[in-house]
């Protein structure tokens, strides 16, 4: 399979000299099985240029078909979704799967294509779209390539995805905060909380089986793809985001057996030289705790080759 990065950023598009290299989309990432159609993960902005190019494959014409596998509904990973071209071809097949159970998904993304959001309303959409329900632990499959999920420690609840497929395994885990401090689902956390204060034992043990269920989702896989979208001072100061750091990510991937590590979901503020001295001083840490993992940053237009492709 092949893994190709469109959409890199977290919380907002941030186009500009700043982001040239890295780019400035948020979330979408495409996994390519071998002779497949495409498995698509998250439709933020990198969501459009992505529709673009696959307007020049079968679905120019109309015989397209694509799963788009939704980690969370923050606007960050569903706004490109209405400019998504392959859905304004008749033919097209589009099948969505997200964690919402307290509306139908069609009620949920029809919300952003309606008025005064935008012009076109998802039922005047040409191409057939199809919604699943997913629940945490969920197990499917998608052609020849088997999905499963885990919840993520992030407001209003996240979902990471495991797809194994061509002899390979892509792990995403974006947004998620770490496991230690905090514990985030429905009820919005106003501020951040005493990282000093231990936690009442249920939500320590919630939150340790939150994090087991994450390293069983990335064991030994071939491409671990992490939030860290702070520093670790940074989330010190901002908790109850539900982000993570890269010190983070590297203890998840040490505990999974990963054999490869990608930061992901960088900051809107963060330029790409601040990118690449993050990067830098990361391997460093990676060669001086003799980690067995490679570590690498996403950009747009990064493309990894995994499995029976490598």
């Amino acid at each position: 399979m092949k893994v190709r990065f469109w959409g890199v950023r977290g919380s907002i598009p941030v186009p500009g000299p700043a982001t040239n290299r890295y780019g400035g989309n948020t979330s979408c990432v495409e996994v390519r099985p071998h002779n497949q159609p495409p498995i698509i993960i998250d439709a933020g902005t990198g969501l459009r240029r992505l529709g673009k190019s696959l307007m020049e494959e079968a679905f120019g014409d109309g015989k397209g078909k694509a799963s788009i596998l939704i980690s969370h509904t923050h606007w960050d990973h569903v706004q490109g979704l209405p400019f998504f071209s392959p859905l304004y071809r008749a033919g097209n097949q589009v099948d969505i799967y997200a964690r919402q159970r307290d509306m139908h998904l069609e009620a949920v993304f029809s919300a952003q294509n309606r008025a005064p959001y935008f012009p076109v309303p998802l039922a005047a959409l040409e191409g057939e779209m199809r919604f699943h329900e997913l629940i945490e632990g969920a197990k499917f499959q998608i052609g020849n390539a088997k999905v499963s999920c885990t919840r993520l420690n992030h407001p209003w609840i996240a979902i990471a995805y495991r797809v194994e497929v061509d002899g390979a395994a892509v792990v995403y885990c974006a947004d998620t905060a770490p496991f230690t401090d905090v514990l985030l689902g429905r009820e919005f956390v106003h501020k951040a909380p005493s990282l000093d204060e231990q936690l009442p034992a249920a939500v320590a043990a919630e939150l340790a089986e939150m994090r087991a269920g994450v390293i069983a989702l990335a064991r030994n896989a071939d491409l671990l793809i992490y939030d860290t979208q702070f520093s670790k001072d940074e989330y010190r100061q901002r908790p109850h985001w539900g982000h993570s750091h890269p010190d983070d990510a590297i203890a998840i991937a040490r505990e999974a057996g990963a054999k490869r590590l990608c930061l992901f979901h960088h900051a809107p503020l963060r330029s790409d030289d601040e990118n690449d001295r993050i990067l830098a001083e990361y391997r460093g840490v990676v060669i001086a705790q003799n980690e067995k993992f490679e570590l690498m940053s996403a950009y747009e237009g990064l493309e990894v080759t995994l499995g029976d492709d490598a």
